[in-house]
């Protein structure tokens, strides 16, 4: 079976409303040819079909009523139907990629726009020809489904089925209008209509257009009674338009038609949507209707739709976003942040196996240490180790607590950049450092090449275009990704200006946070905020201070010779070096002393705590100095 049918078996489906009247309430003139808009107007169908995905639809219309060659000879468009038909159906394609959701796609085939002979110009075999030329395009862009709609006359709806069920095996939804005798405009009953167009080869019977809910409603309860084995479509108007103030207006609203979903229901109707003057809020609506006959819930409690029609007053298509829907807030961490909290992150290195127990195990007793996020590297130094995306998952169902995902440039391309990013919203890692990255020399896989299509500057302005809503090539991606974006900046650095103006570029792209390189000494800090205000004027976004307790004094002379970004004061190898044998204890100490000055330091508003050889418990230890008051302090600096 096909899989829409088997899906429609399964469960009554949800189709959209009316493009043409949310067309007009965009500006589009009844004189021009709408179908021509997926062309010159391609972003106003796009959000008119986000619009009815995020009501809740489970079927989406191409915008292609009238593009069979008939009708667009009447604008000397006939040579455009394999173009108009192709870009419609390809317009629904990426609105259901970029929403995610299991969406099929209907076909929309109209009536040819002239009569058949012997009342009309069209000939029984130019119709046919007509029908297929469009068809035959639908089918192949990807159509899931065709829905012949709106047709006045039973046999030209009949040549355009069997026109189909030659070139195709998409499953066909034949629907007409009725008047409010429940006849035809040529006076034909719908038991009629039901028997011939299942005899010609329709999947589903239909009624749409022309009458309100409730004179479609006794239509279809005759059909039902004439077909009771048979499935139906029922998609009214939202009643008789009246005009007012130059504009038509439509007296059905949302809750008239969610009151008649259970009707429609109880009559045979499988397929459900709205016709002339219904808008995403009657489809929410039915939506909610539909959702309760079958006893389920919304995802997040309320379905969410885009605002596409603001400048509409007689439409009001805006519903609120669902409170309890955290993919449309800053993350928990950004939100400690702009309340002015002090926050706590503990790095964490990915395994170089496939066991990552160690590391939950380490970001669990982080947290039972009051730490507010766990940070994931990214192959450090260049050593091959687990994706860092997958730890920072494990780390999140497992532990439950939030990550921070080192994200680099270094091993992606521009696609892979954004595919990652995409994946990480999707497994909810939405805390990005963006880096530049080690490059492979430093490690252990010489072969490797680094990619760096772009450096970390160009990686925050990446993200930032993701939070607006769009990719790098500015195709638009159904919802804003709300990152919350870090960079890195380098206090150590000899030359202080061009790593302040580097940071400076970094932050204007869009960045919410930053985070050190480990320094030994508070002044380091200060040294650098004092550069960068004099510079480029206010220091804009919080910090987090990077401290690394360090073993013995080894150890620290490894790190500050060895270690790209780690450079150690004087005065700490001094005193790593007088420890000796407590070079562990004296590592603490110092690391506790620098955090009790960082706490009063201008612009700091947390500490990243960076463990040696996996010791998290020793890291952790240096924040038994801070009071639970002091973690949770109101930054008022």
């Amino acid at each position: 079976m096909h899989p829409f049918l088997q899906k429609l078996a399964q469960q009554p489906l949800l189709s959209d409303g009316g493009m043409g009247t949310m067309l007009f309430a965009r500006g589009a003139g009844s004189e021009q040819c709408l179908e021509y808009l997926v062309l010159s107007r391609p972003h106003w169908i796009t959000e008119i079909h986000q619009a009815f995905v995020s009501a809740g639809a489970d079927v989406i219309t191409t915008h292609t009523f009238g593009s069979n060659r008939v009708r667009l000879a009447k604008y000397d468009l006939a040579d455009k139907v394999r173009e108009l038909n192709f870009r419609a159906v390809k317009l629904v394609r990426e609105v259901r990629e970029i929403s995610g959701r299991p969406i099929f796609i209907a076909g929309d085939v109209g009536p040819l726009g002239a009569r058949l002979a012997p009342d009309g110009p069209i000939t029984v075999d130019e119709a046919h020809a007509a029908f297929q030329e469009q068809i035959s395009v639908l089918w192949e862009a990807g159509a899931d489904l065709l829905l012949f709609e709106t047709f006045g006359e039973l046999a030209e709806l009949e040549i355009g089925v069997r026109a189909a069920r030659q070139i195709c095996d998409l499953p066909i939804i034949a629907s007409m209008t009725y008047n409010q005798d429940g006849r035809t405009a040529a006076g034909q009953a719908s038991e009629e209509i039901v028997e011939r167009l299942r005899a010609a080869g329709a999947d589903l019977v239909g009624i749409n257009c022309s009458v309100g809910p409730a004179p479609m409603l006794r239509v279809l309860e005759a059909m039902h009674k004439a077909a009771p084995d048979a499935a139906f479509s029922a998609m009214p108007n939202a009643g008789f338009p009246e005009r007012i103030d130059g504009r038509l207006s439509f007296p059905a609203g949302p809750a008239y038609f969610a009151q008649h979903v259970q009707p429609f229901l109880v009559n045979g109707a499988r397929l459900l949507g709205g016709c002339c003057g219904t808008t995403p809020m009657h489809i929410h609506a039915m939506r909610a209707a539909l959702d309760d006959h079958l006893g389920v819930r919304a995802a997040n409690g309320v379905t969410r739709i885009s605002t596409v029609e603001a400048d509409l007053p007689a439409l009001q298509i805006a519903i609120a976003p669902d409170e309890s829907d955290t993919s449309e807030k800053a993350t928990g961490l950004l939100q400690k942040l702009r309340a002015g909290k002090f926050v706590i992150s503990v790095e964490v290195d990915p395994p170089r196996g496939f066991n990552a127990e160690k590391q939950i195990e380490g970001a669990r007793h982080a947290k039972s240490m009051g730490a507010d996020a766990i940070n994931v590297a990214d192959s450090p130094m260049a050593r091959v180790r687990m994706s860092a995306l997958s730890l920072c998952v494990q780390i999140q169902q497992q532990v439950g607590i939030e990550s921070i995902i080192h994200f680099t440039t270094r091993d992606r391309s521009l696609m892979g950049l954004q595919a990652d990013l995409i994946g990480a919203k999707a497994l909810g890692v939405r805390n990005i450092l963006a880096l530049t990255g080690d490059p492979p020399s430093l490690g252990d896989n010489h072969a490797s090449t680094a990619v760096y299509d772009v450096d970390s500057i160009g990686l925050v302005r990446i993200i930032n275009r993701f939070n607006e809503g769009f990719d790098q090539s500015g195709q638009k991606m159904g919802e804003p990704g709300n990152f919350t974006i870090a960079v890195a900046c380098d206090p150590t650095r000899p030359n202080l200006i061009e790593e302040v103006d580097r940071f400076h570029q970094k932050v204007s792209g869009g960045a919410h946070f930053t985070m050190t390189q480990p320094i030994f000494d508070t002044q380091l800090w200060l040294d650098f905020l004092h550069v960068y205000e004099e510079r480029h004027g206010p220091f804009p976004v919080p910090v987090l201070i990077g401290v690394l307790p360090l073993q013995n004094h080894r150890h620290a002379s490894f790190l500050h010779n060895e270690v790209p970004g780690i450079t150690l004061s004087q005065q700490a190898l001094d005193r790593m070096e007088k420890a000796g044998a407590n070079g562990r204890q004296e590592g603490v100490k110092m690391a506790q002393e620098l955090l009790l000055q960082l706490v009063d330091a201008p612009h700091v508003q947390g500490v990243y705590l960076m463990p040696s050889f996996g010791r998290y418990e020793v890291a952790c230890q240096v924040l038994e100095v801070l009071t639970p008051a002091q973690r949770g302090i109101e930054m008022t600096r």
